[in-house]
């Protein structure tokens, strides 16, 4: 089963906090339920370190994938534009993000296993 809903994005992340990589997300929120959407690396370092990376090209490629599906040109503008989103039931992980208008998805899960495969 696949549910597909609206939602509407409430803030943008990008931290390095409590793991040490800097990690991007989308907080969403629609109808009674609230999810961050992605967590994935696109840097290493932590505040204090000695050595800082940004090797992490796929992490920055998929951040420009979700601007593209959105329809915006910088990550803060994505706060407040509706979308919708795919799961596979209720709990479960949120992995497919698309326009709201457009028939246009990025599925975050399948682009780096691809990307692993690479």
């Amino acid at each position: 089963m696949e549910l597909t809903k609206n939602a509407r994005i409430e803030s943008t992340r990008i931290t390095m906090a409590d793991h040490g990589v800097l990690t991007f997300y989308l907080d969403l929120e629609a109808c009674g339920w609230c999810c961050s959407y992605g967590g994935y690396c696109i840097g290493k370092g932590y505040l204090g370190s000695k050595e800082f990376s940004g090797d992490r090209g796929e992490g920055l490629e998929a951040m420009m994938r979700i601007m593209d599906v959105v329809g915006v040109d910088t990550w803060e503008d994505l706060a407040g534009k509706l979308v919708r989103v795919k799961c596979e039931a209720w709990g479960s992980p949120l992995k497919v993000i698309g326009n709201i208008m457009e028939d246009k998805w990025f599925d975050i899960d399948k682009f780096f296993k691809e990307k692993q495969k690479e």
